[in-house]
């Protein structure tokens, strides 16, 4: 029988963006710092404190860039049964699942240190998992930052969008004003046509452009 663990049987001990960028020094894919970390690395400072850390890549790189982690590090993906939170080791994972996310162990310490996500992409341009109509070249979609692949701010942001947290909103608050006009225009263009129920929302909608069913509007 295989080993398995759940998400919450082991503490966080995330590693920073230089060590993420170290363990995944060997890998020939693109792979770039997501989520919260990539709105603080982008921004310069740490918006607020983080239980973890976040890249991604694209789901059809996502076994060679496990393949990729150093020795000690070990990945954990979720299981197939009725328990949300199990995760079994990345290589029993069956094929066809749904690997993602995958949570990396640092074997010694007995801690997870990384969480890796799985996006959808075309050779030329990132495409939201959410909705493909979202699209973006891949040289705006993923910056690089002091020499670590960041996603870029506008597209972490609509991620977070769908239905934010109160800490969503603090990151949303000190990283959008900092953003460029072209920047701005994707992200509140993104929030019309895909999450124009997000809270987020509001605040662009207008007479001439009201809130329409969303894709991802959970349904009642």
């Amino acid at each position: 029988m295989s080993s398995s663990l759940t998400s919450s049987a082991l503490p966080w001990v995330p590693l920073t963006a230089e060590q993420v960028a170290e363990a995944l020094g060997a890998a020939d894919v693109r792979w770039w710092l997501s989520g919260g970390a990539a709105l603080d690395r982008v921004l310069g400072r740490q918006i607020r404190e983080r239980t973890n850390i976040d890249v991604s890549v694209v789901a059809r790189d996502l076994a060679a860039l496990v393949a990729a982690l150093p020795e000690g590090l070990s990945a954990w993906a979720p299981g197939a049964g009725d328990d949300d939170d199990e995760l079994i080791p990345f290589a029993e994972a069956p094929a066809d699942a749904d690997l993602q996310p995958v949570l990396v162990r640092d074997d010694a310490q007995n801690v997870w240190v990384l969480q890796i996500n799985a996006e959808d992409g075309a050779p030329r341009a990132w495409v939201y998992k959410r909705d493909p109509r979202l699209t973006l070249p891949w040289e705006r979609a993923v910056i690089d930052v002091n020499g670590i692949p960041t996603g870029a701010p506008e597209v972490q942001l609509v991620w977070k969008a769908l239905r934010p947290r109160p800490e969503d909103t603090i990151d949303k608050d000190a990283v959008l004003p900092t953003l460029a006009e072209e920047a701005v225009a994707f992200y509140e263009t993104a929030l019309l046509r895909i999450h124009p129920h997000s809270t987020w929302s509001i605040h662009i909608r207008s007479p001439f452009a009201p809130a329409k069913a969303s894709w991802n509007k959970k349904k009642a």
